[in-house]
């Protein structure tokens, strides 16, 4: 059975037991900054669970996209272990518990995928008598067949929040695959035993005292992974060995020459690659970019990891130190190519990665070539390293060394010690995992415990418990008579609150926009009989729950009272017509750039809108002008904006663009601009474009690998802009004597005088580094019948120091020079050999390096020529009196 009919026929199984089929949420958590990806298939179904949200259906089934670091190292090494993986899984939220989650799955393990019940084991927390009595007296299961395991293996919670006990089921792979220890069982580490299915009971809330409560509402939550049923019903001995993933192995074996199969070594480094360009592609087609830090630096080390191992797979093939990088650059870059692959085998599930096939392979490729600038680096350095052991007549690199090249530069550990091996010297392999065993202590404790429900959230969730959601009314209304339900300072709830304290304010209902989807919060003032309260910030921490933020500006605010809620409406009218205008932006940057970009971020506030997308190169003035020019048709043209509800299915069928990180709803709002741009959007917009009034682009840049960042001005903020330019013009009219209107050829007339300037100045400095050099060549002196020329000189840049050297070898046609000069606070040396004295032994490289280390320096480069720089000048005239020494030396 192949892993495609294997997940149809789960989501088919469950589906025609009522369950919603809902298809993987993104990678990328919504408005979760607890973690950093989608691990689990419950996680997109967390909000469910804490009650902070309501479920479309009270029965859910899903094939979940997950990814996973922490056991980064031991992909490939064992037959289970993955980076990215797909998750099986049934959700109940209050309908169904035990007795159908446990028949249903046995049904579907014995009936559907026809397993052999009497390798099946089952397992049960030590005190759910309710799970035992159901897999032993409803479903048969043998008493001796089903074990009872501790909290450590068999209870589910993550800190604050809903958790329960768990069942799961083990299928007995034989003998063959065990340990052969005689005390052999369900538990034990080997592969004998294998876990299929997990099935989390959840039932109790668990409080910040340990407490455990009993829930009103019972949920169900399981799990089964797809590679590793697969890889059980294919009777193959490891996930990799399963169709979802043969064929990508063989693809990146085949563009390397190699047969998956045939060599250990070989095979777990193709396991390797396989795995994490599986996980960058869906990553990437979920938004995540490569970059220094977060989500995208994991981006990043997973590429640069599968790199790394390609270099393993060639390191047979010419390995040398000067040729090792060459060689393996013969088949790099070739991530992004197995990336095709992936999409290839999984387009069908996933039809989006085929959508996003041109833009994950270019995020792919371009990451890649700079990792191969940064190994050359590496290579740079590993060459520095080796001349310094050999010339401190050490036979060991140091491990930190060693380390420094495999984290900084990406240089496997293999890598330095063959280089190093063939020069005779060897690593400190102690020192080495020491440094890496420290950087690994440092990322474990820097990974924040993933909780339920944070301290916030929980206050919330009980207040929302209490008092009901919050009514939403300022799409269509800026103020409304509302009653003020609760008072929070500090967290804590409060009857009342006086002049001057900072509060927290709950409505039951509301005109202001709580911060979401990248527009910011309305500002505004709620009040009442005797007081007033200024409204700085409102945000939703649990769904349909609105918090105001704010400062009681006069009076005493009570618990109960009746209020008028009012927003500030010219601030809301800058947000909406900043929000209008970034989604005409988004739709003229597909226009005009193709339909490769995509969404990658956006800030919307009152003064300006920034907008991140994807995109490869920096945008030219042309390309500038007809996304500007695009967007101001569209505002001049009048379109009418339409807000509308439909469902999730039919929005993506009329092309409604949707956002990387959101989490939508079968039932979704779609904002719809004439024929030009729709977008599910839940933000604030103008009824017509003509309200935008007009749209300025003010910057362009990088912010990441594959991503740009463009910022704009719309409505008022245009006009600022142009006052602002206005202002710099006249100041620039003032400083150049000139009206307003000449600027522009006052400053051209400016630039070509000083480029006269400039042409004079150069003829003179040539003038005077000739008269030098005809002094300085009366001070050449003959060394063993070598003519040689030290000196130091003066000289206001290294292009001169270059000019006069150059000069001094044309009027001497054969000898050594070496010259020292000050520029600026640092000393510059120059040392040229003539070609004719090469054989001699001479090395200008090696001269000029043993001289800078005399200013506190360093430098090299050709034999017949090559330069240094230092920190030390006062230390110039000992580096040339030096000079004759070392040449001296080098001659004898």
């Amino acid at each position: 059975m192949t892993g495609k009919e294997i997940r149809k026929k789960f989501l088919d199984f469950f589906e025609k037991r009522g369950h919603m089929i809902m298809p993987s949420a993104s990678l990328i958590p919504h408005d979760d900054p607890s973690i950093l990806w989608t691990a689990a298939g419950m996680v997109p179904f967390k909000p469910f669970f804490t009650g902070q949200a309501k479920p479309e259906a009270k029965r859910i089934a899903t094939c979940q996209k997950c990814l996973r670091t922490p056991d980064i190292e031991e992909v490939g090494k064992t037959a289970r272990h993955h980076t990215f993986f797909e998750m099986l899984g049934n959700f109940s939220f209050g309908d169904y518990f035990k007795e159908e989650a446990i028949n249903w799955a046995w049904e579907f393990v014995t009936e559907v995928l026809k397993l052999d019940k009497e390798k099946l084991w089952i397992t049960v927390y030590q005190d759910d008598d309710e799970a035992f009595e159901i897999w032993n007296k409803q479903v048969g299961v043998p008493s001796e067949k089903i074990l009872r395991m501790g909290k450590d293996t068999n209870y589910w919670e993550i800190g604050v929040g809903p958790c329960g006990p768990c069942s799961e089921i083990y299928i007995d792979l034989g003998e063959h695959r065990g340990c052969g220890k005689p005390d052999c069982k369900v538990g034990c580490e080997c592969d004998r035993f294998l876990e299929i299915w997990n099935l989390v009971f959840i039932q109790y809330f668990r409080d910040e005292n340990g407490n455990y409560t009993p829930l009103k509402s019972k949920g169900v939550d399981t799990g089964m992974g797809l590679e590793r049923i697969a890889s059980v019903l294919q009777n193959v001995p490891t996930n990799f060995d399963t169709d979802l993933f043969k064929d990508i192995i063989n693809f990146a074996a085949s563009l390397i020459n190699i047969e998956y199969g045939k060599n250990d070594k070989h095979d777990l480094a193709l396991k390797i690659i396989a795995d994490h360009t599986r996980a960058v592609t869906f990553a990437i087609g979920d938004g995540a970019l490569p970059s220094n830090e977060g989500r995208g630096y994991v981006i990043r080390r997973l590429i640069r990891r599968a790199v790394r191992f390609v270099y393993t797979l060639t390191e047979n093939k010419a390995f040398s130190s000067k040729e090792s990088l060459k060689s393996t650059e013969s088949y790099l870059p070739c991530i992004y190519k197995i990336a095709g692959a992936v999409i290839d085998q999984m387009k069908d599930a996933y039809p989006e990665l085929e959508q996003k096939r041109e833009q994950i392979e270019k995020v792919i490729l371009l990451e890649e070539k700079r990792f191969l600038e940064t190994l050359k680096q590496g290579m740079e350095l590993l060459s520095q390293l080796i001349a310094k052991s050999l010339e401190e007549k050490s036979a060991v690199i140091s491990g930190y060394d060693a380390f420094k090249l495999y984290d900084t530069y990406g240089f496997p550990l293999e890598l330095t010690r063959e280089i190093a091996a063939e020069h005779g010297l060897s690593v400190d392999e102690e020192k080495f995992k020491a440094a890496l065993d420290e950087q690994r202590s440092r990322s474990r404790s820097a990974r924040q415990e993933t909780k339920y429900l944070t301290k916030e959230e929980e206050i919330y969730q009980h207040l929302k418990s209490r008092m009901g959601e919050t009514k939403f009314v300022g799409y269509d209304e800026f103020k409304t008579k509302s009653k003020l339900i609760a008072i929070l300072k500090d967290g804590i709830e409060q009857d009342f609150a006086s002049a001057d304290e900072k509060v927290e304010v709950i409505l039951d209902v509301t005109p202001f926009y709580a911060e979401s989807g990248g527009q910011v919060s309305d500002h505004g003032i709620i009040s009442g009989k005797g007081f007033e309260i200024e409204i700085t910030s409102v945000h939703k921490p649990v769904e349909n729950f609105i918090v105001h933020i704010g400062k009681v500006k006069k009076g005493t605010v009570r618990t109960g009272s009746e209020v008028e809620a009012a927003i500030e409406v010219k601030r809301r009218y800058d947000i909406m017509r900043n929000h209008s205008a970034a989604h005409l932006l988004h739709q003229a940057l597909k226009d005009v750039l193709g339909q490769h970009v995509n969404q990658a971020g956006s800030l919307i506030e009152p003064r300006r809108l920034r907008f991140d997308f994807t995109h490869y190169s920096a945008l030219s003035k042309e390309e500038l002008e007809k996304i500007e020019d695009l967007v101001n048709e569209m505002i001049f043209n009048n379109l009418p904006v339409e807000i509308f509800e439909t469902t999730l299915d039919k929005a993506k069928a009329m092309g409604s663009a949707a956002l990387f990180d959101e989490k939508y709803g079968n039932k979704v709002r779609v904002v719809k601009m004439g024929n030009f741009s729709l977008e599910l959007c839940g933000g604030t917009h103008v009824r017509f474009t003509s309200e935008i009034g007009v749209f300025k682009l003010v910057s362009e840049s990088s912010i990441s690998a594959g991503v740009r960042r463009v910022e704009a001005v719309t409505g008022r903020g245009v006009l600022e802009y142009l006052k602002s330019k206005e202002k710099q013009v006249l100041k620039i009219a003032d400083a150049l004597k000139a009206k307003p209107g000449e600027v522009i050829e006052r400053v051209q007339a400016l630039q070509k005088n000083i480029i006269e300037l400039e042409k004079n100045l150069e003829a003179l400095k040539k003038e005077v580094i000739k008269q030098r050099v005809s002094e300085l060549l009366g001070q050449v002196y003959d060394l063993n019948g070598v003519k040689v020329l030290t000196a130091v000189v003066s000289v206001s840049s290294t292009e001169d120091l270059k000019q006069m050297s150059d000069m001094i070898k044309e009027k001497l046609t054969s000898g050594i020079i070496v010259l020292g000069a000050a520029v600026g606070k640092k000393a510059s040396l120059i040392t040229v050999v003539t070609k004719d004295l090469l054989d001699k032994g001479l090395h200008a490289g090696k001269i000029v390096k043993e001289l800078a280390k005399i200013v506190d320096g360093g430098g090299g480069g050709r034999p017949d020529m090559a330069q240094a720089g230092g920190k030390n000048p006062d230390n110039l005239k000992n580096a040339i009196d030096s000079a004759r020494k070392v040449i001296e030396r080098y001659l004898t």
